[in-house]
């Protein structure tokens, strides 16, 4: 992909030095004031912006606000260039939007370096933009015949994060957990949609068959060597085991079974008992959270099940944030 880049300076020799520079590798657009770098900004969305600060008819702080209050330009990075050397000069710039600042005279090894590290942030956003939509169309995927989850596989993840941050967890692996978590079915997509959608209960056979969906899960997932998709592939796998060996696929018991399928399955099971399904009422919280209880050290980890009930009130929170978020999806409204 060649970037293009909007240089903006009233200098002459500024400006073909930054040429000679950049115009081998980047597409250059050119501005001699703060308003024609507006203009340009608008009109060709350019992916990295070289702002002067001291020029006719519109400086560049003035054309810095200007393209960060547009919404179509606001996401663009800017470095100012600049002789100026005051504090509050910096600040304002930072405080309105801009990513750097390069003094003058311009040293050529830096303002390239500083290029290529600006850029290549972008490009790794857009890598983590198409991550996340990856992530989320496996998720709905796994629960794509199932027409009552709603906002379930987002609700739940968000309270596995929650989980997993109460018992240790770092900030970035609980962010880990709550992309991993809503693929935790993914492996449903293997599964006969007349065993799925029956309305009965399912023959031993069909159990069986139902059963498999935790190693499709995990034998697609695993494919990934990014640690999002590993993590995925071990919460598809074991986050029907229980903590009393009764599970399925491998019958794990204790700690044996890795800790995020037991945060997960705590996760799912008290959001699965807390919404309606075509086959249930909606139990109460209490009811929910009494089943937790009694089924700790049997279905979950007890030290879980005692983190959970720890932050209740998150939890309910968090609850009552995706149930608006569900009703707006079903109803259109707030």
């Amino acid at each position: 992909m060649r970037y293009t880049i909007l240089v903006v300076d009233d200098e002459e020799f500024n400006i073909i030095m930054i040429q000679t520079l950049l115009k081998d590798k980047y597409t250059l657009l050119i501005a001699t004031n703060g308003k024609e770098a507006v203009e340009l900004a608008q009109k060709e969305k350019p992916n990295l912006i070289l702002m002067d600060i001291t020029m006719p008819v519109m400086n560049g702080i003035q054309a810095c606000e200007l393209i960060k209050s547009n919404s179509e330009t606001a996401d663009i990075p800017l470095i100012f260039l600049t002789a100026l050397g005051g504090m509050d000069d910096e600040s304002r710039g930072f405080d309105l939007g801009a990513v750097d600042y390069i003094r003058k005279p311009v040293s050529p090894p830096l303002l390239i370096r500083r290029i290529k590290t600006h850029l290549s942030l972008i490009k790794a956003e857009k890598l983590d933009s198409l991550a996340r939509e990856s992530i989320h169309m496996l998720g709905e995927a796994g629960h794509y015949n199932d027409t009552d989850t709603g906002v379930h596989i987002w609700r739940m993840a968000a309270f596995a994060a929650r989980l997993a941050s109460e018992v240790g967890w770092t900030e970035n692996k609980c962010e880990e957990i709550e992309l991993a978590a809503p693929m935790h079915d993914t492996g449903k997509i293997g599964i006969p949609d007349s065993i799925l959608k029956a309305e009965r209960k399912l023959t031993a056979e069909e159990w069986e068959i139902m059963k498999q969906h935790s190693q499709m899960g995990h034998d697609i997932l695993v494919r990934s060597q990014h640690p999002v998709f590993q993590l995925a592939a071990t919460v598809a796998l074991n986050h029907h085991e229980k903590w009393d060996g009764s599970g399925y696929p491998n019958s794990l018991s204790g700690e044996d079974i890795p800790q995020v399928a037991r945060i997960v399955a705590v996760a799912d099971v008290f959001d699965a008992l807390t919404v309606k399904r075509p086959y249930k009422e909606a139990w109460s919280i209490e009811k929910s959270m009494d089943y937790l209880r009694d089924n700790a050290s049997k279905h979950f980890d007890p030290q879980l099940v005692e983190a959970f009930m720890d932050i209740r009130d998150e939890i309910l929170q968090i609850k009552a944030h995706w149930d608006a978020q569900d009703k707006k999806q079903h109803t259109g409204f707030e």
